[in-house]
């Protein structure tokens, strides 16, 4: 694609980076068959194609007037950053970049309405740290009968208790974990599953207690100052851990998992914390490329239930790790189901349910309707907020794909299924 940027803008870094981008493109188109959001609503605005267009449309032209930012931030708001079209397009255009290069722009140069701001803010400091994220979910559980169907469906009624853990200091193999904000909240047992599983293979899963929020919540609300403040404070708190020898920093929700990998990028013009950020996103892994380098042999897991997964976008598309949850299961012995279209959105998308409900709700029930079509007894997933918004239209259990290999190992002590 050509470009039409002057000498003097491109010696700004986001337009250079945009430029390249851009020229990487060949316009085929073939990013639309699997997108989302094109195939929902029909509009070439709505696909990665239009929307890289928009974004370049903009960027050349630095005195667009109120409607085109309008009308470009209106698109953008819509893309579910899902990154299929990446894994689709042959050229290797890296559109979730330009996006983001694309929003930074638009909020820059027009302001949301005062509502907008006010919602997007209330959001990110809500739901951005454990400490405030877990006691109002406590208290929305109380008060979840009373509310609107459409909240209900946010707030899980009863949470999947940790089991035990095991003991501190056993092993000399050591890896972090990130906790998390709203996982801790919606399925404490999550992490602790992964630890019992770990603990297994030898190794100590252990949290960084100053860790929090990956930032990947601020970031992609366009507050991106301040997910990248959190990225630094992540790694201020990982590194004396890494420098005692923290073989990786396990993630078991896929967004944070690439999210975290991007540090390395975002932070590579910073001169105090480019190189320990690359050194994080180099070690950090998702929970299944931990498993599936151990010898799984030994643990023969299945437990004769129905099961299907679905794979987060952020694990296939982001990751690239298409697949490798479905290996590491069948290693273990589980028997899944297929599922058609498994390569396209539930809709969750980090705060698109809350910011897109509409076109979130569209997705949820295509993405339900493959999922259940096999009869399933259990529907896994790996990240929670898939989990949470697949589990809450649907009287299926949705649970995280670890606790049921840690279940599976440990029938006495068989954790409750969330309803």
């Amino acid at each position: 694609m050509q470009t039409r940027f002057s000498d003097e803008a491109l010696e700004q870094p986001h337009i250079r980076e945009a430029d390249r981008i851009l020229r990487s493109c060949v316009h085929c188109g073939f990013c639309n068959a699997t997108c989302p959001t094109y195939r929902l609503l029909g509009d070439e605005r709505d696909g990665p194609r239009g929307r890289i267009y928009l974004v370049k449309a903009l960027l050349e032209n630095p005195d667009a007037g109120d409607t085109v930012i309008a009308q470009t931030r209106l698109h953008l708001d819509r893309c579910l950053t899902c990154r299929n079209c990446e894994t689709t397009c042959p050229s290797g255009v890296e559109y979730h970049k330009l996006i983001d290069i694309g929003r930074a722009e638009v909020e820059a140069r027009g302001r949301r309405s005062l509502t907008e701001r006010v919602f997007r803010s209330l959001l990110r400091r809500s739901m951005g740290s454990s400490r405030t994220a877990g006691p109002l979910f406590a208290l929305a559980r109380g008060v979840r009968p009373w509310l609107p169907r459409s909240l209900q469906e946010k707030i899980p009624p009863r949470s999947v208790a940790p089991g035990k853990r095991p003991p501190a200091g056993r092993h000399t193999r050591h890896m972090l974990v990130l906790e998390g904000c709203v996982q801790p909240g919606l399925s404490p047992n999550t992490n602790a599953a992964a630890a019992r599983v770990l603990d297994r293979l030898g190794i100590r899963l252990e949290p960084a207690p100053a860790a929090g929020c990956c930032g990947a919540l601020d970031y992609h609300l366009n507050a991106q100052d301040d997910g990248l403040d959190r990225a630094r404070a992540n790694i201020d708190a990982w590194w004396p851990a890494i420098e005692a020898g923290a073989e990786a920093i396990v993630q078991t929700a896929s967004g944070c998992g690439a999210f975290v990998k991007e540090y390395g990028h975002l932070l590579a013009g910073d001169p105090v914390y480019a190189e320990r950020a690359a050194v994080v996103s180099r070690l950090t892994r998702d929970l299944v490329e931990v498993l599936r380098d151990e010898p799984l042999d030994t643990l023969q897991a299945a437990d004769g239930r129905r099961v299907v997964f679905h794979c987060p976008c952020t694990l296939q598309h982001a990751q690239r790790l298409g697949g490798a949850v479905e290996a590491v299961l069948a290693r273990l012995g589980f028997q899944l189901a297929p599922v058609a279209d498994g390569h396209l959105c539930c809709g969750s998308a980090g705060t698109y349910s809350v910011t897109q409900p509409e076109l979130s709700r569209k997705l949820r029930d295509q993405k339900l309707k493959a999922l259940e079509a096999s009869g399933p007894e259990l529907i896994v997933t790996a990240n929670i907020g898939c989990q949470t918004h697949l589990g809450g239209a649907t009287n299926t259990p949705v649970r995280h794909w670890i606790e049921l290999v840690d279940e599976a190992l440990d029938p006495a002590e068989t954790h409750p299924s969330s309803p």
